[in-house]
């Protein structure tokens, strides 16, 4: 009975209170009054996470009310620890303490399951629950949720604020502290990074050597410190002098286990990468999260109602059920798409885990000494921003706001171009050009700090003992003339062209061979067949044989001494005509290799195999044009070139093989002022900056002409990966109310018209509708009379939910202005006293969500998800809610609205 009078009590009060007029003050001092201290509401509890921890921790006392469900996502790898609480036939029993509760972060990680345990055994049990089925509105991804930049903006200033607040020493001491928390972890960043890179340099280039021979002095040493710098000594013992046999000639001998070691090594980068292999049921339009672009891709059925709709529960529940599983390789391919769709607010579970740190960087090492045309520039941007996930993880301010802990990843992933190619000013560019979402100012002096640090730290270290970070940086001296302009140009629109088509011929390569059924089916046979083939044409060339970062060192090299032999790229004029076949075979062969090789299952860069087939390119057309020079010097059309002097006096064929090794790594990855810094740093010539330049943008103009998109961009959209391009804006032709639904659906909101009391059954079955629907991050708009006057996170929701002790009985307070008996006194709910209402919902909802009128523009809607960050964006008409679009929602409408335009022209 004292409930129900309690009940009738407050239903009396809110009626009086909606009879007369409320300001915005009262209202928000009666919100606050019911809400937790800010410094409480927005943070978490100080426990240690690893790599095991969930979404949404246990946590019990003064913070067990916090805001902070999303805040607490980050994109590293979580273990299940309960099934789905939102069954498709019976509700589960649950129990309502926190630690065993249903938990957003549980059905979360069940539903992506990171760890390998889960994927090979548990997970075909427990995810298939997580497949979107029954309802329309379905959003298009199911399994990512996103990052609300707007709450971790808030949350952070009211940790601030907090902190702002403590007096004396000890306050000034832990100020002191908070802002010093950002220089200490960017510097534990970058030289993690160069201790990895170290490691992967050093152990690459020991086992590459191993094809040819071995040292007598040491196993472990490579060719190059066996023989102290010589290309041939008695120290090093070839395959051929080991195994000594009369029936087999000696070079049969060193080709047969050159090809037994590119083949070995191959399949073990390959198993390595096999072992992050995640397979999970899936309603999405997509069955592969990686760069094997021959996955087929199963398109959702829509309807003329909006975006993201789905047909009718059964039609819907039967398509699902033949539609193939969602397959993805975190440790494959050089995973730069999806770091981006990372910091863009998505989270992509396991692709930032420890798992997957150590599985790509020991494959990286095999992969790169198999021989393969792979580079090992592309996995250290993810081996990176693998270790800046990690090490947020050392202080909360990082680890527990998703906002704070993209920033601390775009330095992570700046420092990994920094060792990749000893370039720290262009890895500072290359994360706001190519990777950064959000890059405010202080981000960007860090990110410089990180990479200097990681640049310096890999120098100590020296991996090759040469006092270089990169075996392939060089230094000219002669400069270049006027009359070499118009080749510079021609070079630019060599390499867009040579980009462009690769990125045509990767994708028709990967749609064509890769669906063959065996290729498709086992990807370990595909991994073999391309190193028996690379073992195979490789070992007759020498250019194709040597490892790329080598190549790539002497066709950018100048040359100071010169010889007669017709495969050596510093001849005198009479063979250089054979120099040029001999290296016009290794073009196509590094060509070929190179498109059939991209999208394999092992970590493997694009950077420098596609520089390595720019700089062959731009080497012939060198000494071509050195050829000319030397032949008719008179002809008016190169100047003062002297044909008694050395080659090189007029003609360095090395710079034209770096202009076109950018021209062409421009053209396949549409980098531009990145690229152009990248070959300042890597030839510290400042004469030559112009060049550079000159085919880097003549390269992307020629490229754009022919194929619109990158390789990441190509990735992104065959990939079907939920990231909104703030860099290229759709042409909207059309307002807000396109987009939303004509019709409101009960499940999708809650009325507080008639009473500010819901029960929590109610409140359960809205939730589990919202998760049938995929949105497992969306939220429930609160109405009353139809108006919008706030918004509950669904994480947020089944959070309270679930601190319940009787949820069947339970009556839920959902007006944020109305005070609520539950609290003795203010002092109990500031202090997060034990006396707090666990049926006060209020503190978990947002007063103010952000709405716009339906005649909005939709220029306007895409401002709002790419500045703002939001997760969600409702629409109002008349002053009434009209509906919400979440950022998911409204980016599969952006690319449907690319794919429609692509398709007309």
């Amino acid at each position: 009975m004292e409930e129900d009078d309690r009940v009738l009590e407050i239903g009396q009060h809110y009626n009086d209170e909606r009879e007369r007029p409320t300001s915005p003050l009262l209202q928000r001092r009666t919100y606050s009054t019911r809400s937790l201290d800010p410094s409480q509401r927005f943070s978490r509890r100080s426990n240690d996470p690893d790599e095991s921890s969930s979404l949404l921790d246990h946590i019990d006392g003064p913070l067990g009310r916090s805001y902070r469900s999303i805040a607490s996502t980050g994109p590293a790898t979580p273990r299940p620890q309960r099934q789905h609480s939102y069954s498709t036939n019976a509700r589960l029993t649950r129990n309502h303490s926190r630690r065993n509760s249903a938990q957003f972060s549980q059905r979360l990680v069940n539903a992506l399951g990171a760890e390998r345990t889960q994927r090979q055994t548990g997970l075909e049990s427990s995810l298939y629950a997580s497949k979107s089925f029954f309802l329309t509105d379905r959003v298009w991804y199911d399994q990512f949720t996103s990052t609300d930049w707007v709450h971790d903006q808030i949350a952070d200033a009211f940790r601030v604020k907090a902190l702002h607040n403590e007096k004396g020493l000890r306050g000034r001491l832990h100020i002191l502290y908070d802002a010093v928390q950002g220089w200490i972890l960017v510097a534990i960043i970058g030289i993690l990074t160069a201790l990895v890179a170290y490691f992967v340099n050093v152990a690459e280039g020991t086992m590459f050597d191993y094809k040819s021979g071995y040292c007598e002095t040491g196993w472990y040493l490579a060719k190059k410190k066996c023989c102290s710098g010589a290309s041939i000594c008695d120290n090093w013992r070839k395959w051929s002098q080991v195994i000594r046999t009369d029936s087999i000639e000696d070079e049969s001998i060193d080709f047969l286990a050159f090809i037994a070691f590119v083949v070995s090594l191959s399949v073990i980068g390959c198993m390595l990468t096999l072992m992050t292999k995640t397979v999970i049921p899936s309603s999405i339009s997509i069955t592969t999260l990686d760069e094997n672009l021959g996955a087929d891709r199963v398109h959702n059925a829509e309807d003329d109602e909006g975006v993201g709709k789905a047909p009718d529960g059964s039609s819907t529940f039967a398509e699902v059920n033949v539609r193939p599983s969602m397959v993805y390789y975190a440790a494959a391919g050089s995973g730069v798409a999806e770091i981006k769709v990372i910091v863009s607010g998505f989270v992509l579970h396991g692709y930032l885990g420890v798992q997957t740190l150590v599985i790509k960087a020991l494959g990286l090492v095999f992969s790169v000494a198999s021989g393969l045309s792979v580079g090992k520039e592309g996995p250290f941007v993810h081996i990176a921003t693998c270790v800046g996930n990690v090490c947020c993880r050392l202080f909360p301010k990082y680890n527990r706001n998703d906002m704070k802990r993209r920033e601390a990843l775009s330095a992570a992933a700046a420092s990994g171009v920094a060792v990749a190619f000893g370039a720290p000013i262009a890895g500072v560019l290359f994360s706001l050009e190519e990777i950064s979402y959000y890059f405010p100012p202080k981000t960007l002096f860090r990110t410089f700090f990180c990479c200097i640090v990681a640049a310096l730290s890999l120098k100590f270290l020296n991996p090759y003992g040469t006092n270089k970070i990169v075996l392939f940086e060089v230094r000219y001296i002669t400069d270049w003339y006027s009359f070499e302009m118009p080749i510079f140009i021609f070079l630019g629109i060599l390499g867009g062209v040579l980009g462009a088509l690769f990125i045509k011929a990767t994708r028709i390569w990967a749609q064509t061979f890769r669906r063959i059924p065996a290729i498709k089916k086992y990807p370990m046979f595909e991994v073999i067949l391309v190193a028996l083939v690379t073992g195979i044409v490789s070992f007759w060339n020498r250019y194709t044989r040597i490892p790329v970062t080598e190549l790539l060192l002497e066709l950018a090299s100048p040359c100071d001494a010169y010889s007669q032999s017709g495969f050596g790229l510093c001849p005198d004029r009479e063979n250089i005509p054979n120099v040029i076949w001999y290296l016009s075979i290794a073009f196509v062969i590094k060509a070929i290799l190179t498109t059939i090789t991209f999208g394999i299952k092992i970590p493997a860069g694009i950077y420098v195999p596609s520089m390595v087939v720019g700089g062959i390119l731009g080497r012939i057309v060198g000494h071509g044009v050195q050829y000319l020079a030397l032949t008719y010097p008179s002809s008016g059309l190169f100047g003062t070139c002297n044909p008694d002097g050395a080659p090189e006096d007029c003609v360095v064929p090395g710079v034209y093989a770096m202009v076109a090794a950018g021209a062409t790594m421009c053209g396949v990855t549409r980098l531009s002022v990145t690229l152009a810094v990248i070959l300042f740093e890597l030839t510290g010539s400042l004469d030559h900056v112009l060049p550079f330049s000159i085919g880097v943008l003549v390269s992307k103009w020629t490229a754009d002409m022919i194929e619109p998109r990158s390789i990441y961009d190509l990735l992104t959209d065959m990939n079907s990966y939920p990231f909104l391009d703030n860099k290229h804006r759709p042409i909207f032709t059309s307002e807000f109310e396109e987009i939303i639904p004509r019709h409101l659906r009960e499940p999708r909101y809650i009325d507080i018209t008639a009473s500010p009391l819901v029960p929590a059954t109610e409140l359960r079955g809205k939730l589990e509708k919202l998760h049938e629907a995929g949105e497992i991050d969306g939220g429930l708009p609160i109405l009353r009379n139809g108006v919008l006057v706030g918004l509950i996170p669904a994480p947020d929701l089944e959070f309270a939910l679930d601190k319940l002790d009787n949820e069947e009985n339970s009556l839920c307070l959902m007006a944020s202005d109305i005070p609520w008996q539950g609290y003795e006194d203010e002092d109990d709910i500031n202090d997060g006293g034990s006396d707090a209402d666990p049926t006060d919902f209020t503190r978990y909802i947002d007063p103010a969500p952000v709405a716009l009128d339906v005649h909005s523009p939709l220029d306007l809607v895409f401002e709002c998800f790419v500045k703002l960050g939001l997760r969600y964006v409702c629409a109002s008409r008349d002053g009434l809610y009209a509906g919400m679009v979440h950022k998911k929602a409204f980016v599969k409408y952006c690319k449907d609205l690319e794919t429609a335009k692509h398709n007309t022209t």
